[in-house]
């Protein structure tokens, strides 16, 4: 081994492993695919605040994929290397909401896909995801629970409150009941028959009800 061979490097060599023209197919395409995704999420978003950071890093997380994937394909020695690398990586963000997990996914799937060179199937597939989400996530459903905070100043005013909202809605639950002198809350879940949300206006009619709100419900937070 002479002082040449020390210094000598394999970094120049690889100048050439991946096309610059399929590169540039592939970022490109990977940028147009997260756009896509990003406004997908923020025409299909339903949380409490909504992260424009988020939807951006979407866009930023499809390309990264696809220049990670570039590398790992053309050298099967970085790609181990690169792997190892990947696993010490942790984060610690929680995740809100069960549509950002599906959003982070798409993302790094379509990423994958498109450095693969299956480019008709990730432009294929992330149209057929995006309708989807776009048809289900936002379509609105009568069927979907509510929840009926009723407070009123004795029984006779809770049975004709009860009464009113079994005959209004399609399905009465009561989930709490809290009693004190002079005071009842009660919060009821319910299914509405239709978008006609009336009823409400009739409960706070009645003698004694104090008030009646109705909050939409999905089982982690109200909104």
């Amino acid at each position: 081994m002479n002082f040449n061979d020390i210094f000598k490097s394999s970094f120049l060599e690889n100048l050439g492993s991946v096309n610059l023209l399929d590169m540039a197919i592939a970022l490109i395409l990977a940028f147009g695919i997260g756009l896509f995704i990003f406004f997908v999420y923020k025409k299909t978003y339903n949380g409490v605040m909504y992260s424009a950071g988020f939807g951006v890093s979407l866009i930023a997380m499809t390309m990264i994929t696809t220049v990670v994937i570039l590398a790992v394909t053309s050298n099967v020695v970085l790609s181990l290397g690169m792997v190892g690398a990947l696993s010490i990586v942790r984060f610690r963000t929680a995740i809100k909401e069960p549509m950002d997990i599906c959003f982070l996914f798409w993302s790094i799937g379509a990423g994958i896909v498109l450095a693969a060179g299956m480019i008709p199937l990730a432009l294929v597939g992330s149209a057929l995801i995006g309708i989807v989400l776009l048809v289900f996530v936002n379509r609105k459903s009568h069927l979907h629970p509510y929840i009926v905070v009723i407070r009123c100043d004795g029984h006779d005013s809770e049975k004709a409150a009860k009464e009113l909202l079994s005959k209004s809605v399609q399905k009465c639950l009561v989930k709490s009941k809290t009693a004190q002198k002079g005071f009842i809350e009660l919060n009821m879940e319910i299914r509405m028959k239709d978008d006609d949300t009336d009823f409400i206006n009739a409960l706070s009619d009645i003698s004694g009800v104090q008030s009646a709100v109705l909050v939409s419900y999905n089982g982690d937070y109200m909104s």
